[in-house]
């Protein structure tokens, strides 16, 4: 087990010189071909593919995840998106023919996606293979080149390398920089294109500063306090087992993760006991063979954070029915713990917990559960459980959260198709999806006309005529419907045409 420890920070200079390499790759990647860059791709998935267990021992190693955890969320996950690009990046990227209005007639319009050039990519310890590398690869699939910083808590030293090191020109266009804090705070200083950060609130608001400094865009993919709703007509044993996995996978170290589950009165007092009996039937373990549920706590500093949310809860009144604190054989797994009796001034109520809690609370009516999940800084995700389909659909608009699943748990993620981000403190921009990859491009407008003599009607010299005329031609055009605007148009715009070919008299 590797013990997460300070990484030595890079010095100024060497960030200059990676960065200026980053530039030059970046120029030369600028010449590839998308089928060049999609071969890349292919080849490192193979190399995944091959690899899984090997990578799964290294994930394992530093985040304390269960087996079955690091194959499926990290390894798969990985693959999925691989498969996803190189089956839909060539449609969303490729040139775009728009219409172009009856005004400009003649003239043809495209949207170009063309890349930033240097992206820095800042990743977070809670899945540090596939929240990294997929996006490390969407930038490159999208023609830029990366700097990377993986966290230094699991930075995972050496398996990108190896990984990229399967396609050259992968390989020649990614840069990983290994440190903490500082090397961030001087990448950004190096002026990218564009960031890329995924991780906590409080450190997304640090890069967000530093990068207005210099007018760098950011997409922000921060933290979250997740809200699942269970109402009366939902099958309790999907909703149990569903709600127990949103909020516990990853040992609860998900920004996605269910932090707040509301059970309509009906199911309530029923949905509390049969969650306690199915948590406590739960294995506790990591460095398993596939055969452990929970896993560990990565870090430290977030076991604290567990704790004291659990702390503060007892001594407000909640009361307990599973887990409270470290198992007793591990330092390192907090059990999971099912919480009911809870007010909003408890900070498992307004802080994100990052862990193995679930908070119960009843509520009676629809208008209540929609108002008390919204009621949160945080807007990530949401999970919706019920028969009642109209119910489902009404409450899925009303939420504010950048996604919701439904008799379900965190399986928009599971879906490459799909945009993942948030909304208020849960951060700005998408992941994954068209407009995810699309996020890694600049679109570059760009309208074509003939070669030809014609001097437009919109050019030099203005005349009073043209002014009437042009009167004319905008009551035809927002004024009129159907033939009368066509007759309009042909008249109009056959007079402006003959008046832009004389000269000022």
């Amino acid at each position: 087990m590797t013990t997460p420890s300070t990484t030595t920070e890079m010095s100024a200079a060497a960030v200059a010189e990676v960065a200026a390499q980053a530039r030059a790759a970046a120029d030369k990647l600028a010449h590839t071909t998308l089928a060049e860059r999609l071969a890349a791709v292919k080849a490192i998935s193979a190399y995944v593919l091959e690899h899984k267990e090997d990578i799964a021992d290294a994930v394992c190693r530093e985040t304390r995840k269960t087996r079955t955890d690091a194959l499926v969320s990290e390894v798969m996950g990985v693959l999925d998106n691989f498969e996803w690009l190189l089956h839909r990046a060539p449609k969303i990227l490729a040139d775009q023919k728009v219409p172009t209005p009856i005004a400009l007639l003649g003239k043809k319009s495209r949207i170009y996606h063309q890349p930033l050039g240097v992206v820095l990519v800042i990743s977070p310890w809670n899945y540090p293979l596939h929240i990294g590398i997929t996006s490390i690869v969407a930038a490159f699939v999208c023609g830029n080149a990366v700097l990377f910083k993986p966290s230094e808590v699991t930075p995972l030293q050496g398996l990108f390398e190896r990984i990229f090191a399967a396609a050259p020109l992968l390989a020649q266009s990614v840069f990983v920089c290994y440190g903490g804090g500082e090397t961030a705070q001087r990448l950004i200083d190096t002026q990218p294109a564009k960031i890329f950060f995924t991780g906590s609130a409080r450190t997304g608001k640090r890069i967000l500063a530093q990068a207005a400094e210099k007018l760098i865009p950011v997409d922000l993919e921060l933290g979250g306090k997740d809200a699942a709703i269970v109402f009366d007509s939902a099958n309790l044993d999907r909703a149990v087992a569903g709600v127990m996995w949103g909020a516990l996978t990853n040992a609860g170290q998900s920004c996605s993760s269910l932090e707040r589950i509301y059970v309509q009165a009906g199911v309530y007092d029923e949905f509390v006991r049969r969650l306690s009996a199915a948590v406590n039937g739960l294995v506790l373990n990591y460095g398993d063979s596939g055969d452990a549920d929970i896993g560990g706590i990565t870090a430290a500093f977030q076991m604290d954070i567990i704790r004291r949310h659990v702390a503060d809860a007892r001594a407000k009144g909640a009361t307990q029915h599973t887990g409270g604190d470290v198992l007793a054989a591990s330092e390192h797994i907090f059990q999971p713990t099912v919480l009911t009796n809870l007010h909003e001034n408890m900070l498992l109520m307004q802080e994100e917990t990052f862990g193995p809690l679930l908070p119960v609370l009843k509520f009676d009516t629809e208008e209540e559960a929609v108002a008390l999940a919204n009621h949160s800084e945080f807007g990530l995700a949401a999970s919706v459980w019920g028969g009642d389909k109209a119910q489902l659909e009404r409450v899925t608009r009303r939420l504010v959260c950048g996604a919701v699943s439904v008799n379900n748990a965190m399986i928009t993620e599971g879906n490459p198709n799909l945009p993942f981000g948030g909304t208020k403190a849960s951060g700005h921009g998408r992941q994954k999806g068209a407009e995810g990859l699309l996020g890694y491009t600049r679109s570059k407008a760009v309208l074509y006309d003939g070669n030809s003599g014609k001097i437009e009607a919109n050019w030099y010299p203005y005349t009073q005529k043209k002014y009437h005329l042009f009167a004319d031609l905008i009551d035809t055009l927002f004024g009129k419907s159907g033939i009368a605007r066509l007759l309009g148009l042909i008249k109009t715009g056959t007079a402006l045409e003959g008046e832009a070919k004389k000269p000022r008299g």
